[in-house]
């Protein structure tokens, strides 16, 4: 099996591209690959099978395994990371990439190709449906709390000083396990103006670098809750995201190439 392993701002991912769907991944595959000490190590496993949609183009589909195996109906980065993987595989020779998703379809293009394995990729992400806030997460440093949809569960929360961060483990673990088929956790910070900080546990992974379907998430709390605007520079420990809120989102995140890996079957 070959894959390649790409990163959006630390957010590792690895793609196969399964041109004639015979090489299916289910959970041990993704558990056996991912592994950072046994495997080649990355946040998630892609499997990418072509189609055809109404209009004759090329489509593609997306499933997607995280570390620990289980299912994800979507990922900002790593979708991105497909994108890179089709784009280079030269599947896509105008740079825009249709890829149906378990949460619907989304599209990736190509805006900046800054060298052959280093691309900025713009994702239309749907829209961030805002749902319900949730006082029970509220306490003395978590000034707000609320659940926000991507077409993947996010908790986004409120931290009132980043220099008393809650522990970011514990209080993902801690959510995750509470909430029926668990969440993504978000703890934000409000920063210089059209900017934001975040930290993120991502379900089935844990502490990740980055999260894009997180940082969508961030942003769409942060401007309901009048901290920024609608095109907010979301600030992770793998580096700046930036997105913009309309009826569809946008997230825009470079994207790298690392290597190519062969996988005994």
């Amino acid at each position: 099996m070959r894959l390649t392993k790409h990163h959006g701002l630390g957010n590792d991912f690895l793609v196969l591209l399964d041109a004639d769907g015979t090489q299916p991944i289910d959970e041990d595959i993704a558990v056996a690959v991912c592994d950072r000490h046994r495997g080649v190590g990355a946040d998630g496993l892609i499997r990418v099978t072509p189609t055809t949609g109404e209009d004759g183009a090329a489509r593609f589909t997306m499933e997607l395994r995280n570390e620990d195996g289980s299912r994800a109906e979507m990922s900002g980065n790593g979708i991105s990371c497909l994108g890179q993987a089709v784009v280079r595989a030269g599947l896509a020779a105008d740079g825009v990439v249709e890829v149906d998703t378990d949460a619907g379809p989304r599209t990736v293009t190509v805006v900046e190709t800054q060298a052959p394995h280093r691309h900025r990729m713009r994702v239309a992400m749907g829209e961030a449906r805002l749902g319900d806030e949730l006082p029970e997460w509220v306490d003395e440093r978590i000034l707000r709390a609320i659940h926000v949809d991507m077409g993947n569960p996010h908790v986004v929360l409120h931290v009132g000083d980043a220099a008393d961060m809650p522990d970011l483990v514990e209080l993902g673990e801690r959510i995750n396990g509470a909430t029926p088929g668990g969440t993504n956790v978000e703890l934000v910070v409000p920063g210089d103006p059209g900017e934001v900080r975040m930290l993120v546990y991502e379900r089935g992974v844990g502490p990740t670098q980055a999260c894009g379907t997180g940082a969508v998430a961030a942003a769409a709390a942060a401007h309901t809750w009048e901290l920024a605007p609608a095109t907010v520079t979301v600030h992770q420990p793998g580096g700046p995201a930036v997105v913009e809120l309309d009826d569809v989102a946008h997230l825009t995140v470079p994207v790298v190439a690392i290597a190519a890996v062969e996988w005994p079957l």
